[in-house]
């Protein structure tokens, strides 16, 4: 233990790369909310346990990298623009003293229309970074006497993760194309990389939909892209399609030209279903730089909404999307976006909002990012009787315009957008007799991690989107890895109109956990029906049906 450090909570550590110190970022607790306020930067001499604080550093810091320039150590990091704690990040830099004084933290990427995710310390040289660069990703290199980064290649899709050899001269990175997979990948930075793991294969037999680049303009001229995805076997002059529209995290995530096929669900497991998949970038990203990604500050919901109207009614112009048959869906803040769309116009025949936010105030006080909640919803209830920002930026606002049906999903054990967001979501709904389902996953966090929860999502929403869009274009594939068998079919069949579904996982009946504890989430009886137990599958599941309306 480090005494000089006084008791606070260590997050990352790296050393020096010739074996000297230590640089450590530190919090004053392991609250994350704390780090808004409390995140520091130090150097520790681990033989001799000696201290040298570097000062206060901002929201969100991490990647600590030891670099030296005319035998001058430095330290790098990444951390949110100041000053506020919305926007993108950015690579700070200070000179290490030999005494007690810290050097300025000067940002390096100011003015950059990139955005830094990750460094790579080089132990005979300067770090290697990855920046967000649209639907792509770049690799830049710090040229040491000017201070700035400088674009060493880029590369269509995601890299995710970056490490260079001692030299520099050699990358591994973690990367994923528009039809393949992440996958471990090699090479000089400049390219090309060479793919050295071959982690499903058996995709590649799957007939996927073509994935199209889209560039466009926002209604007030800003140029915005974002991804299409035509369903399987198809091409644009098939359209109209149905058309679902993903909404990305963050908000400061975005969709790149990847392999969509995560857990979410994703685009291609729609696509394959005959959906026209279009996932946009709004503003808020981090794929164009600090400033697109500060529009959302004190304003999620506005110009990020009309961003995705604007992509949508030009899919509908160019014959891609059929108007009477457009869904939405998303999770985190994509959940948000979903709750917020259907709030504001009553276009969307569907919608699914996942682990989506529906009271910003009220994840002020019950989640665990307090200063960035405050910084996106714009106020916080402790700031007087309101009337408050945040109230105007809550999908729960405008619960009583909602005539789309939805579908509501949440993990039980989730801290970053608690269970009570979608609670108070479907008890809105509840009250204005509007069409839903509210399905809660036992043990599950803010993603799920259980293959049979990842499986039920994907059958639940594709059903959910069948249901309300009435897709006449359904392909199957002989590798789809979740086709639903005969009795899953069952599972996924939609409950009678004006009911509500609690789901509970494997394990719940005869378990640990009890389905009584789930209905408490409700203040009324709760009547378990016989007929939808039998219909389920895994054996082991409970479907809860309540009467819906006011």
């Amino acid at each position: 233990m480090v005494e000089e450090l006084g008791g606070r909570h260590v997050v990352e550590v790296v050393q020096r790369p010739d074996g000297g110190p230590l640089a450590v970022l530190s919090w004053a607790c392991p609250e994350l909310d704390s780090s808004a306020s409390t995140a520091e930067l130090h150097v520790v001499d681990p033989a001799t346990g000696v201290v040298h604080d570097l000062g206060r550093v901002a929201w969100q810091a991490c990647s600590p990298t030891w670099w030296s320039v005319h035998d001058v150590w430095h330290v790098a990091y990444l951390a949110v623009t100041p000053p506020g704690t919305v926007g993108g990040l950015a690579v700070f830099d200070v000179t290490v003293p030999d005494a007690d004084a810290a050097g300025e933290h000067r940002n390096l990427t100011a003015g950059m229309t990139v955005c830094p995710t990750a460094l790579a310390q080089v132990a005979d040289g300067p770090p290697l970074a990855l920046f967000t660069d649209g639907l792509d990703t770049a690799i830049y290199r710090l040229d040491p006497e000017a201070q700035r980064f400088g674009r060493v290649s880029t590369r269509d899709g995601l890299i995710d993760v970056l490490t260079a050899s001692r030299s520099g001269e050699v990358v591994a990175a973690v990367a994923s194309t528009a039809y393949e997979p992440m996958d471990v990948h090699a090479g000089p930075p400049a390219g090309p990389l060479l793919r050295l793991s071959d982690t499903r294969p058996e995709l590649r037999q799957v007939r996927w939909g073509i994935q199209e680049r889209l560039s466009y303009k926002a209604g007030d001229g800003l140029d915005l892209d974002g991804l299409l995805i035509l369903p399987a076997g198809k091409r644009r002059q098939d359209g109209p399609f149905p058309l679902i529209t993903l909404v990305h995290g963050g908000p400061d995530g975005r969709h790149t030209d990847e392999f969509s096929g995560g857990s979410f669900p994703p685009g291609q497991w729609l696509a394959t279903a005959g959906y026209a998949v279009f996932l946009p970038n709004p503003r808020g990203g981090w794929g164009h730089g600090h400033e697109f990604a500060a529009t959302v500050a004190n304003a999620v919901g506005m110009e990020e909404w009309t961003d995705i109207v604007s992509g949508i009614d030009l899919l509908i112009a160019d014959g891609v999307a059929d108007p009477d048959r457009l869904g939405i869906g998303g999770a985190s803040h994509g959940g948000f976006m979903a709750a917020w769309a259907i709030g504001q116009t009553d276009r969307f025949k569907a919608a699914l909002v996942n682990a989506g936010i529906s009271d910003w105030g009220m994840l002020v006080a019950t989640g665990e990012q307090a200063t960035w909640e405050v910084g996106l919803g714009g106020s916080a209830g402790w700031e007087g009787p309101g009337p408050h920002r945040h109230d105007l930026l809550s999908p729960i606002s405008f619960a009583s315009k909602i005539r789309t049906p939805v579908l509501i999903l949440h993990g039980e054990n989730d801290t970053s957008v608690p269970l009570s967001q979608s609670t108070f979501f479907h008890r809105a709904l509840r009250h204005f007799g509007v069409e839903h389902e509210f399905v809660v996953y036992p043990r599950e966090g803010h993603s799920f991690r259980e293959r049979n929860h990842r499986l039920d999502l994907l059958r639940r929403t594709r059903a959910w989107f069948d249901r309300w869009l009435a897709t006449r274009h359904r392909i199957r594939t002989g590798s789809d890895p979740a086709a639903p068998s005969p009795q899953s079919d069952l599972m996924a069949r939609p409950p009678d109109p004006g009911h509500i579904t609690l789901r509970l996982g494997q394990g719940q009946v005869g378990g640990d956990r009890r389905p009584t504890p789930i209905s408490s989430y409700e203040p009324f009886r709760v009547k378990v029906s016989p007929m939808a137990l039998t219909a389920m599958a895994p054996p082991n599941a409970v479907t809860v049906a309540v009467p819906g309306g006011r």
